[in-house]
Parts: C-alpha cells; sequence; structure tokens
C-alpha cells in the first residue's frame, strides 16, 4: 500500500517542487496570465451556474475580447492578450493607445461583432442539438454584446460613440444612471464611476490641438462608424426578439 500511494503521488510532488522552483518564470508568462484568469473566471461562473453554461460563457466572452486584439492589431496597435476578471468580462491590454478615434471606434465595435457573430453561431448549434442550454448560452451573448454597446466609457459603445460624436456619452451615463435606479445592479456604479471619470478626463482636453486632432474624422468615417453601430444594435435587437430565452 506504501509503494502505491508513493506512485501516486510522486508526480504531484514533482509538480509542486516544479512550480516552487520555477514559479516566478511561469507567472511571468502571458499566456499562464490568460489561462489562469479565464479558469478562475470559469470557477467563478460555475459557482452560480454550473460548469457548462460557464464554460461557454467564458468562451463567448473570449471571441468578444479576441474582436478586439485582430482589430487592434491590425491597425499597428499593439496589444496583448485577453484576461478575465470573474464577473466583470475581460480585457485587453495595449502597449500604444489608438491615433485616431476612428481607431478606437474600430477596435471598440470589433468585440460586439465578433462576440455577436459567437452567438448566431451558438445558436446555429442549439438548433442542430436541440439544446436549451446553448439557447441560453445565445442569448445571453446578445445581451452581453447589446449591453456592451451602451455608449458609455469604458463600454465597447462608448469607444464607438467617441468616433461620432464625444457628447453621446452624457447621453449615455444619464440612461445608465436611469437604468440604476430602476434596477440596481453592483456593476453599474463601477462602469458609471469610470464613465464619469474619463469623461472628466477627456473634457479638460477638449480644446487642446492634440484632441482635435484625435477626433478629426472624415465624414465617410463617420457614417462608416454610425452605420455598423446601428446596424449591429437593429442585428442584436432583432435576434433577441426572434429567439427569447427558452420558457421554464
Amino acid at each position: 500500500m506504501s509503494e502505491r500511494l508513493k506512485k501516486l503521488f510522486a508526480p504531484l510532488v514533482a509538480l509542486a517542487i516544479g512550480i516552487v522552483k520555477y514559479g516566478a518564470v511561469i507567472v511571468k508568462l502571458k499566456f499562464f496570465t490568460v489561462v489562469f484568469s479565464m479558469l478562475a473566471s470559469l470557477w467563478a461562473y460555475a459557482l452560480f451556474y454550473g460548469w457548462k453554461f460557464a464554460l461557454g460563457f467564458v468562451l463567448l466572452i473570449l471571441v468578444h475580447e479576441m474582436g478586439h486584439v485582430v482589430v487592434l492589431r491590425a491597425r499597428g496597435i499593439e496589444a496583448g492578450l485577453p484576461v478575465f476578471l470573474p464577473f466583470l468580462g475581460a480585457f485587453v491590454s495595449m502597449k500604444s493607445a489608438p491615433k485616431t478615434a476612428y481607431d478606437e471606434a474600430l477596435s471598440g465595435i470589433a468585440g460586439p461583432v465578433f462576440g455577436t457573430a459567437a452567438a448566431f453561431a451558438t445558436l446555429g448549434l442549439a438548433g442542430a442539438y436541440d439544446s436549451e442550454l446553448l439557447r441560453v448560452l445565445a442569448y445571453t451573448g446578445f445581451f452581453l454584446n447589446l449591453f456592451n454597446l451602451l455608449p458609455v466609457i469604458p463600454l465597447d459603445g462608448g469607444r464607438t460613440a467617441a468616433a461620432l460624436s464625444p457628447k453621446l456619452w452624457v447621453v449615455g451615463l444619464a440612461g445608465l444612471l436611469a437604468y440604476a435606479v430602476w434596477r440596481p445592479s453592483p456593476i453599474i456604479p463601477i462602469i458609471l464611476l469610470l464613465g464619469g471619470f474619463e469623461l472628466y478626463r477627456r473634457w479638460k482636453h477638449k480644446d487642446s490641438e492634440a484632441n482635435k486632432a484625435y477626433y478629426a474624422l472624415t465624414r465617410e468615417q463617420r457614417l462608416q462608424i454610425g452605420a455598423a453601430y446601428l446596424g449591429l444594435v437593429a442585428v442584436i435587437l432583432w435576434a433577441m426578439h426572434s429567439y427569447p430565452l427558452p420558457p421554464r
């Protein structure tokens, strides 16, 4: 029995020694950070919704965030891989800021575009396998991306709205505040706080030459972003109306 226990636990002991010995190096690896944060979010969501829903939800968030990464890198902006925050979603770090509001808007709307596509793919799988779980995941994906399109920084809609007019942030903040009064949520005050601070920070520099250059978009660029934004909102609303949550 003693020999069997030694054989059983020997690999675990070796792994533990390796982590202690090389842990400082491993933690520095970006990939490890991404995987660890994903697992932490998966564990947190699984506690409330079960591991199957949690896995699907985390994957939907991953696809959404990879939309930002793909477009940022395509625009020449260095972007890291997504880092997950349980119950707050995920974020993508940038080593350099977008050069124009157009770049910011493109990278902002890319997340909901990728995320909505992933929700439609999930909906297709739900029909193919007649899965209620996948239908719920698809609806959740649509809702998540619609919420992200609210014109409030730091949400994706706020970054997209920057290409149209930063004044839309005031509208978005007022609407979100009204929603928070009607249906309180622990996450909304955080968004309001971050959004209010960012609005103040940018408003302070609104008359600077750098700020004017940042928001100096062509008419075609504004029309392009506006059409993409309104079109995506319309598609998501149609999907949520046409494929509502399954009755309980």
